[in-house]
């Protein structure tokens, strides 16, 4: 209703897709001028890990991205594909950090994970769950705690598919998809990757610069992080924006976010000029005067 008025001049969005092309509708229909949207909105992200990479730090960044804010953060990790050479060795150590994760009431600093946001929200992870329960590899789940008076909880799982395809949309909340892949599939895995339509945030784990740039110069996404995790962007620091399906490009905290809601005007004076640049001469102080620039 908001979307629609007519003295709206500009929206910034962030939350799901569907909501932001709501908004987009409306703002199409309103009367009135035009008016600008930014969105940005979720993501199927990614986390790519070759067998150079640091499994220590690898599993430690995954952990942090998958499962912080019990995974309902729009930059989440809901993805890794993991080298099938380490893949095994990832897999072990990741089942031991999640068996660490504490569940909790988030008011306690010994709580790692809180609960989800509602009963519809538990609802869509249970159902997910039922479903990789039939078509996919369960590896770990979080303990849960005996006393559960503090929300709706999730206990993190970590399951195994075998394609990035089996995801249907983003599954917002903790629970990471674990895909091996050999490395002659590297670029399959990014072609994967941008084939989803979304492009928020993508992690990478190696520490072969050309395999970097390689997936860098390939990938379609808005943020892309390399050997760290791939939450909590500092606004003025690492601008945060995705695109495709996660967003319409500016990003807070970058250049160009204010400009998306900024009216560019242009004056051109029809003047003869000598030589070859024109050149800003004067300037004339008198308001009146018809054509005060002179050149």
């Amino acid at each position: 209703v908001l979307a629609g008025h007519e003295d709206i001049a500009g929206v910034a969005f962030t939350g799901s897709e569907q909501t932001a092309r709501r908004i987009a509708g409306s703002l199409a229909a309103k009367p009135g001028p035009l008016a600008p949207l930014i969105a940005e909105t979720g993501g199927q992200n990614v986390m790519i890990v070759d067998s150079s990479a640091l499994i220590e730090q690898a599993v430690g960044d995954a952990v942090i991205s998958a499962f912080s804010s019990a995974g309902q953060r729009c930059s989440c990790l809901r993805v890794v594909f993991v080298q099938e050479e380490i893949a095994a060795a990832f897999i072990t150590m990741l089942g031991g950090a999640m068996q660490e994760i504490e569940l909790g009431d988030p008011n306690l600093l010994a709580t790692d994970v809180g609960p989800l946001i509602d009963g519809a929200a538990l609802g869509v992870m249970q159902a997910h769950t039922a479903r990789m329960d039939r078509e996919a590899t369960l590896h770990s789940v979080t303990p849960m705690p005996e006393s559960r008076e503090f929300g709706f909880h999730f206990a993190p799982r970590a399951f195994e598919i075998s394609n990035l395809s089996l995801l249907q949309g983003e599954i917002f909340g903790p629970i990471l998809h674990i895909v091996r892949y050999s490395s002659d599939q590297l670029d399959a895995v990014v072609d994967a990757i941008n084939q989803t339509g979304y492009g928020l945030t993508l992690g990478i784990q190696s520490r072969i610069d050309s395999t970097i740039e390689r997936i860098v110069a390939r990938v379609r996404v808005g943020n892309v992080y390399v050997n760290r995790n791939m939450i909590g962007a500092v606004v003025g620091v690492q601008p945060f924006g995705g695109e495709g399906l996660s967003g319409t490009g500016p990003k807070a905290g970058g250049p160009r976010y204010l400009h998306r809601f900024a009216t560019e005007r242009t004056v051109t004076t029809n003047t003869a000029a000598s030589g070859g640049n024109l050149q800003l001469l004067s300037l004339d102080d008198d308001p009146t005067r018809e054509g005060n620039l002179v050149y």
